[in-house]
């Protein structure tokens, strides 16, 4: 009877959190996980204690510390000053598409790469319609993009955080091997992006107007160099979360003020998010239902064979479409020793639900802020998206899954 229970809740957690609104219980994502893990301590799945435990307090510390870390170079006027800068060297619609896609790809790699779509969407949004050029490509570039770059590090998105509290990983080795595939797949999406709009996207540009930005030069410099030790930090194998939690608090010495505005600029919901997500899908695991799944399709994806990584990539795309990437790393990741190759395996997972994010424009958070973010200036459709974000992601996906298996092996 609990274990029904149990699955009835998960169930309704994930209608909830795949639905997003419903028009029945409009309560949103975040809202939709807390009540999941309220519901499961209510009905016994958890004590309050192990619910406590249940949550990765690495992955929360690093996702606050990386969120509030990108809060204060926006403070610094860091994006828009990147984006003059990319302005200035651009000198074509066609060179701008690259510009954006590159930026987007890079500080996802190191910054959370839904912060850097929060970020990034209003500045390309605001250049679009100076220079008079269409939004749509712009924005697909953005969120593709970023998705992409964010699989090449362990601080690139919430799943990579999760995986490498998961497998202790060291930063600079994953780096190693996922930062090729993640790098091939950004010119990938971009010749993909040029051969899609190159019809649509004029032959010159010109600005009706400048970029106007305001920079205290000063302050930048400070919050750049505290950044770029932040990054150093993660290569030198420092703890990922306290080292961006003291980049902040450098940062919060340096200004002499209440942080307060700051802070309430962090993504709160989200980290309410991922802590009930931890509860649920731990309530869910303790029935046992999903280590006896697992021990059926484990034998067919053995990573030591290639049929093996075939199977084992495609289910975690597929998973990721049907209950999310986050949710899909938290229920394999405690079963991946059984593979056979662990970095082989740990990398894929990485990559993988990171990647099929760039399936639908629901596929993962990145793209829905990119989304909400345009939609008083451009609405971005689903099948708008889907055209291009469905064949840029099988073909990041096999050219990266292939190169991934030939240079961890």
């Amino acid at each position: 009877m609990k274990t029904t229970l149990i699955l009835l809740i998960f169930g309704l957690t994930y209608v909830l959190i795949a639905a997003r609104r419903l028009s029945l219980l409009p309560i949103g994502r975040p809202a939709g996980a807390l009540l999941g893990a309220v519901l499961m301590v209510a009905v016994g799945a958890l004590t309050p204690e192990e619910s406590y435990h249940a949550i990765d307090h690495d992955t929360i510390v690093l996702l606050f510390g990386t969120m509030l870390l990108t809060v204060y170079l926006d403070n610094a006027g860091f994006f828009e000053w990147l984006a003059s800068k990319a302005i200035a060297l651009c000198k074509s619609p066609w060179y701008l598409l690259e510009m954006v896609a590159l930026l987007s790809a890079l500080l996802s790699a190191f910054l959370v790469n839904d912060t850097v779509c929060l970020f990034m969407t209003p500045v390309v949004i605001a250049t679009c319609r100076r220079a008079k050029l269409p939004m749509g490509p712009y924005l697909i570039a953005i969120a593709t993009s970023a998705n992409i770059g964010s699989a090449a590090t362990l601080v690139g998105n919430p799943q990579n955080m999760i995986i490498g509290s998961m497998s202790k990983f060291p930063f600079a080795q994953f780096l190693m091997y996922a930062g090729a595939a993640s790098l091939i797949g950004v010119v990938l999406n971009i010749l993909l992006l040029r051969l899609y709009y190159r019809r649509v996207l004029p032959k010159t540009m010109e600005l009706s107007e400048q970029l106007s930005v305001v920079v205290d030069y000063r302050r930048l410099k400070i919050v750049s160099l505290v950044t770029l030790l932040v990054i150093a930090g993660f290569f030198a194998g420092f703890h990922l979360g306290y080292t961006a939690v003291g980049g902040c608090v450098i940062l919060i010495l340096s200004e002499r003020k209440d942080p307060r505005e700051a802070f309430s600029r962090v993504d709160w919901a989200l980290l309410i998010f991922f802590c009930s997500l931890f509860i649920v899908v731990k309530a869910l695991a303790k029935t046992g239902l999903v280590e006896e799944c697992w021990n059926c399709l484990s034998p067919h994806m053995n990573l030591a064979q290639p049929g093996g990584v075939a199977i084992f990539s495609a289910f975690m795309t597929i998973g990721s479409q049907i209950v999310s990437n986050v949710p899909m790393v938290m229920l394999a990741g405690p079963h991946m020793p059984q593979l056979g190759s662990s970095e082989l395996g740990w990398v894929l997972l990485a990559f993988v639900t990171t990647v099929a994010g760039n399936f639908t424009l629901i596929g993962s958070v990145a793209n829905i802020i990119v989304a909400e973010k345009a939609k008083k200036d451009y609405p971005l459709g689903f099948f708008e998206y889907l055209r291009f974000g469905f064949v840029s992601t099988l073909l990041v996906l096999c050219v990266g899954v292939v190169l991934l298996v030939w240079i961890v092996k």
